[in-house]
C-alpha cells in the first residue's frame, strides 16, 4: 500500500513512525528499573532479557515484514546492523556519565556473560553462510541453533544473578545495583508488566510502518537494501535502545543502560531466526551476498572491544569516555562511512 504513495508521504511515514518508537522507548526504561527492583532480577538480568527484547521488538517486525516481502537482504542487515548502532549508543551514554567510565561503574558479571554469548550468536549466521545450502521446511539449521543458544543464556543469566560464581571489585565509582526505596516498592510487578506490553504492541506496530515505508524508499529513492536496513531501519528501530541507555544513565541505573544494549543485541540476532522462516524461497543466509555479512564482522569487533573495557574497567580516559568508547566509534563510524561509499 505504502508503494503508492509519493516520497514525500512514504518519508512522512517513516519519520513519524520513528517519533512513536522514540516516545514509547522513553517510558519503557522507568518501568524496567521498577520491575528489575520488584521481581529481584536486578538490572543487568532485567535490562539484558526484559528490555532488551521490549525495544527489539520493533526491529522484529521490520525484518519479518521484509522476509516475507522476499526482500532477504534487508531483513538480514536490519537486524545485524542494529547491532552495532546499538553497541557506538554506550559510547554516547559513556560521555553523559561525568563521574567514571560506563564499563567502570557499571560493573556486573551478567553483562559480561551477554557479551561473550552474543560473539558466539554472531558467529553462527557466518558459519551458516560458508556452509552448504540446507533447508528444512525452507528452515536453515542455524536458526534453530541461534534459538537454543538464546534459551540458554536467558537461563544461564538467571543463574549468575543468583549465584555468581565471579564477583567485579568494588571501587568508589562502582555503582551497586540497589533496589530503589519508594512508595510503590511494595507494589506488584504485574502493574507495571500490563502497561509494559501495551507499549510493546505500539513498538511492533510502529515497527510495521517502518518496514513498509523503507520497502518503499528503497525502491523510490534507488538505494540498496543493505544501505537502507543497515543505516535507515536499524538506526531507527535502535532509537528505543539510545533513549532508554541514556535515561537508564541518568537515573543512575548503570547495570540496565548496558545490559539493555547487550541484551537487545543478543535478541536481534534472533531476529534472523525469524526472517529465516518468514523467507519462503529457501534459506536465508544463502539468499543474501557477502556485503551484508560485513556488519556480523562489525558487531563482532564492536562487542570485542566493549567486552574489553568490561573486563578491563578503566576508571577515566579522555574527554572523560574509556578508550573502549572512542574505539567502538571509530569502528562504527568508519563501517558507516565504507557503507556509504561502497553502497
Amino acid at each position: 500500500m505504502l508503494g503508492d504513495l509519493s516520497l514525500t508521504a512514504n518519508l512522512i511515514v517513516f519519520a513519524g513512525a520513528a517519533l512513536v518508537i522514540l516516545v514509547a522507548g522513553t517510558k519503557m526504561t522507568g518501568m524496567a528499573d521498577r520491575i528489575a527492583d520488584r521481581t529481584g532480577l536486578g538490572e543487568a538480568v532485567t535490562g539484558g532479557l526484559l528490555l532488551g527484547a521490549a525495544t527489539s521488538l520493533s526491529g522484529t517486525v521490520v525484518s519479518v515484514t521484509s522476509a516475507l516481502d522476499g526482500r532477504a537482504s534487508l531483513a538480514f542487515s536490519n537486524g545485524i546492523g542494529g547491532i552495532a548502532a546499538q553497541t557506538a549508543f554506550l559510547a554516547f551514554a559513556d560521555l553523559i556519565y561525568r563521574r567514571a567510565n560506563l564499563e567502570h561503574a557499571a560493573a556486573d558479571v551478567a553483562n559480561l556473560f551477554q557479551s561473550t554469548l552474543l560473539m558466539l550468536m554472531l558467529v553462527v549466521p557466518l558459519a551458516a553462510f560458508v556452509m552448504p545450502d540446507v533447508a528444512f521446511w525452507s528452515v536453515h539449521p542455524a536458526s534453530v541453533v541461534l534459538v537454543g543458544l538464546y534459551l540458554f543464556g536467558a537461563y544461564a543469566s538467571v543463574g549468575i544473578r543468583q549465584s555468581p560464581m565471579w564477583r567485579a571489585v568494588d571501587t568508589r565509582e562502582t555503582r551497586d545495583d540497589q533496589p530503589e526505596d519508594d512508595e510503590d516498592a511494595q507494589k506488584s510487578a504485574v502493574s507495571l508488566l500490563v502497561p509494559f506490553a501495551a507499549l510493546m504492541v505500539l513498538l511492533g506496530l510502529a515497527g510495521y510502518a517502518i518496514a513498509r515505508s523503507a520497502g518503499a524508499l528503497t525502491e523510490q529513492l534507488g538505494l540498496s537494501s543493505a544501505l537502507v536496513g543497515a543505516l535507515m531501519t536499524a538506526v531507527v528501530t535502535s532509537l528505543p535502545e539510545l533513549v532508554t541507555t541514556l535515561a537508564a544513565v541518568r537515573r543512575g541505573a548503570l547495570q540496565l543502560a548496558v545490559g539493555g544494549i547487550i541484551g537487545g543485541n543478543t535478541f536481534d540476532v534472533l531476529f534472523l531466526t525469524l526472517s529465516d522462516i518468514s523467507y519462503r524461497d529457501g534459506s536465508l543466509y544463502h539468499a543474501i551476498g557477502t556485503g551484508d555479512l560485513f556488519w556480523v564482522v562489525v558487531g563482532l569487533a564492536m562487542t570485542a572491544v566493549l567486552l574489553i573495557g568490561l573486563i578491563l574497567r578503566e576508571e577515566s580516559g579522555p574527554a572523560n569516555m574509556g578508550w573502549e568508547s572512542l574505539t567502538m566509534l571509530g569502528i562504527y563510524g568508519g563501517a558507516v562511512g565504507f557503507q556509504a561509499w561502497s553502497g
